[in-house]
């Protein structure tokens, strides 16, 4: 079983930034890819953000591209998701999951962090 905790959420204006953490403890960290989703309200989970093993690749939802950029620490076990210019439609919990590759996802499910983007 993969342990995920995430934090770095909040309550930020239009414009504004915010940075994720994911960590993720154990020595297998390394071997999947990372993935970032986000829900918002009424709606379903999504993903947002993903970045390959090695961090070589990574994939963008076309409603973050060029706002939104995930990395990895396979040092520290920890994957981040930079966020930028903010948007109001950024609102949502936004979790972080591991997986073999950047489109297969294990079913393990942090505790999310919070996202909330003023107007």
């Amino acid at each position: 079983q993969v342990q995920l905790v995430e934090s770095g959420g909040g309550l930020v204006q239009a414009g504004g930034s915010l940075r994720l953490s994911c960590a993720a403890p154990g020595r297998t960290f390394s071997i999947y890819a990372m993935g970032w989703f986000r829900q918002a309200p009424g709606k379903e989970r999504e993903l947002v953000a993903a970045i390959s093993r090695s961090g070589g690749r990574t994939y963008y939802a076309d409603s973050v591209k060029g706002r939104f950029t995930i990395s990895r620490d396979n040092a520290k076990n920890t994957v981040y998701l930079q966020m930028n210019s903010l948007k109001p439609e950024d609102t949502g919990v936004y979790y972080c999951n591991a997986g073999p590759s950047m489109n297969n996802w294990l079913d393990y499910w942090g505790q999310g962090t919070q996202v909330t983007v003023s107007s």
